[in-house]
C-alpha cells in the first residue's frame, strides 16, 4: 500500500513538473514571438479578438494574417496528435519534432527579415505542444493557453470555500507558473539576442524531449488522456 501511495505520487511529482516545463516553453516562444513578429504564436483567444477587430475596422491584411495563425495552430494541434499516435503514446517524438520546429523558424528569421512567414513553423510548433500532455493525476490541464487552468482553479477554489475538501484543482497553478515565468524569460532572452532567442526555445524543447524519454511509457499513456 505504501509502494502504491509512493508510486502516485512520484507520478503526480513528474508530471506536474512537466506540465510547468512545457508551459513554460509554451510562454517563452510567445513572448518572444509576439516581440519579434508582433503577434500571439500561442494564445489564440487574444488573437481571434484581434481578429474580429481588424474585420470589424475592414483592415484585410491584418484579419487575413490573424486567420491564417488560427488555422496554422489548428493544423499544428492536428499534427501532434498524428505524431502522438504514430509514435504509440510516446512524448519524445513529438518534442524533437517541437524542437525541429522552432530550430527552423530561428534559422529562417537569421536568413531573411521578420515576418509571420518565418513563424510559421513555431506557430504549428505551439499547437503541436498541446498533444504532449492533456492530465496530470487524472485532471485536465492546458499547456498553450491558461484561461481555462485559471477558471478550474477558480472554480475549485469556490467549492473549497463551500465544503468540498477536494485539492486537485491546485494542479491548475502549475501550468499558469510555468507559462508567467517562461514569458518572463523569453522576454529577458529576446531584449538580451533578439529573434535568435527562438534557438533558446529549441534547446528548451530538446531538454524537454531528453526528459521525456525517461519518463516510463504507461505515465505517458496515462498524462495525454483519451478525450482528444
Amino acid at each position: 500500500m505504501t509502494t502504491q501511495i509512493e508510486h502516485t505520487r512520484t507520478h503526480a511529482i513528474v508530471g506536474t513538473s512537466f506540465a510547468l516545463f512545457l508551459s513554460a516553453l509554451a510562454g517563452m516562444t510567445d513572448a518572444i514571438g509576439f516581440m519579434t513578429a508582433g503577434d500571439f504564436i500561442s494564445f489564440m483567444s487574444g488573437n481571434t479578438t484581434r481578429l474580429a477587430i481588424a474585420a470589424g475596422e475592414g483592415r484585410s491584411d491584418a484579419a487575413i494574417r490573424l486567420a491564417a495563425i488560427l488555422v496554422l495552430f489548428v493544423a499544428g494541434n492536428s499534427i501532434g496528435v498524428i505524431t502522438v499516435r504514430f509514435s504509440k503514446d510516446r512524448v519524445w517524438p513529438l518534442l524533437f519534432l517541437v524542437c525541429a520546429f522552432l530550430f527552423i523558424s530561428g534559422a529562417a528569421i537569421g536568413a531573411d527579415s521578420v515576418s509571420i512567414v518565418t513563424l510559421i513553423p513555431t506557430i504549428l510548433a505551439m499547437g503541436a505542444l498541446n498533444a504532449a500532455l492533456e492530465t496530470v493525476a487524472g485532471y485536465p490541464v492546458s499547456l498553450t493557453y491558461v484561461t481555462g487552468a485559471l477558471s478550474r482553479f477558480g472554480k475549485g477554489l469556490g467549492r473549497l470555500m463551500t465544503g468540498e475538501r477536494k485539492f486537485g484543482f491546485l494542479y491548475q497553478l502549475a501550468p499558469w507558473i510555468g507559462m508567467l515565468v517562461g514569458a518572463i524569460i523569453g522576454t529577458l532572452v529576446q531584449l538580451a539576442i533578439g529573434p535568435a532567442s527562438l534557438y533558446v526555445a529549441a534547446l528548451l524543447a530538446l531538454a524537454l524531449a531528453l526528459f521525456a524519454l525517461a519518463i516510463p511509457h504507461h505515465w505517458q499513456t496515462a498524462f495525454l488522456g483519451r478525450d482528444r
